[in-house]
């Protein structure tokens, strides 16, 4: 009888134990119980590398899962409708063009990564780190090299340049109403010439024949010559990484780009990527540490041949091709957020006016 009382008693203690244990803040689960899971909520050209992802879990016994929202605004618009009853834990992909909206809506919890000391100041555009900067990237003019190498033409050299007589319809860009780059590049000629000045300057540029067209893909792919080959305009509205995704995914090695990047002052509009911890999450310990991770130099070095955007964090290393074939320019242009969303839909109906009507 002592002996079947004693034999209760240590399994008792043994089920009080395995119960205390649980499941830790942070996501490390009791062995074989289900892992944590973590929702992500991002736009839909987020990308990174499945032994990256994988390496995360692992270390945190935690399922990450990616929703992804469609563009830039259109996921911005899911998490704030949704604020009430947040879709994820995670938000990852506002930009610089979105951010003070994103702010206004006071959907994101405020956290500090110590990763912060490795991403230099001018990145960190929220000064209360309710969103931390995870990437950046500049919407630039790209070129064909060998069509200005061949008609022995001078590269323009400013925003002022390409109003002129001998550059008429060799430039293609995107509509700010239905394109990111679009309307980056057009923020980038309202911090160049200011409001209303800008509307002076597209209307000189309509009139030496700019090609405006609804999207990226129909500009680089259909209107630009190095891309295709046939399209008629040698310049169009692209990235600054656009030149070494050309070598990195050339069917035959290149050893040289095809394209570079005008980077003449405030020819290009520098947009950075942010993450944020939404309001409402369960996971509040763990979701940090998912932050800490895309601050971290394994996920930051990901980054450029994942989504062609250049990392923050000062510490990661960058590919052989982004060096050799990439440009980032010395002065970018760049607005105030909070300036961005006061006037972003004013800014373009006058633009429309100006070229499309």
């Amino acid at each position: 009888m002592k002996s079947t009382i004693k034999a209760i008693l240590v399994i008792a203690a043994l089920v009080l134990m395995m119960s205390a244990c649980g499941t830790p803040e942070g996501g490390e689960s009791a062995v074989g119980a289900e892992p944590t899971v973590l929702t992500v909520m991002t736009h839909d050209s987020f990308a990174a590398s499945e032994d990256v992802i994988a390496g995360f879990e692992a270390e945190h016994a935690v399922e990450l899962r990616f929703v992804k929202a469609g563009d830039t605004g259109a996921a911005l618009n899911k998490a704030i409708l949704s604020k009430s009853a947040p879709l994820a834990d995670v938000f990852f992909g506002v930009d610089n063009t979105f951010l003070s909206r994103a702010l206004q809506e006071d959907i994101f919890i405020a956290y500090s990564s110590p990763l912060l000391d490795e991403i230099p100041d001018a990145f960190e555009l929220d000064g209360e780190h309710r969103v931390l900067p995870v990437d950046y990237g500049d919407v630039c003019i790209n070129y064909d090299r060998v069509y200005f190498d061949e008609q022995g033409l001078e590269l323009p050299s400013s925003l002022d340049d390409l109003t002129r007589p001998e550059y008429a319809e060799l430039l293609a860009v995107e509509n700010p109403a239905t394109s990111s780059p679009g309307l980056a590049f057009l923020l980038a000629t309202i911090a160049e010439y200011g409001d209303p000045g800008y509307l002076d300057y597209w209307a000189a540029l309509r009139q030496n024949g700019v090609v405006v067209v609804n999207d990226w893909e129909t500009a680089y792919y259909s209107s630009f010559s190095a891309s295709s080959g046939q399209g008629p305009q040698p310049m169009v509205v692209s990235y600054g990484s656009s030149p070494a995704a050309e070598v990195i995914f050339a069917e035959t090695e290149l050893t040289e780009a095809p394209t570079a990047s005008l980077t003449g002052t405030n020819m290009c509009f520098r947009q950075v990527e942010f993450v944020g911890i939404l309001k409402g999450t369960e996971q509040k310990a763990l979701a940090e540490q998912f932050v800490d991770f895309m601050l971290g130099q394994v996920f930051q070095e990901d980054v450029p041949m994942q989504m062609f955007v250049f990392p923050v964090n000062e510490n990661a290393a960058l590919p052989a091709e982004f060096v050799d074939y990439a440009q980032i320019p010395a002065q970018p242009a760049q607005l105030d957020p909070e300036m961005i969303t006061a006037n972003r839909e004013k800014w373009i109906a006058a633009w429309d006016e100006i070229v499309l009507r």
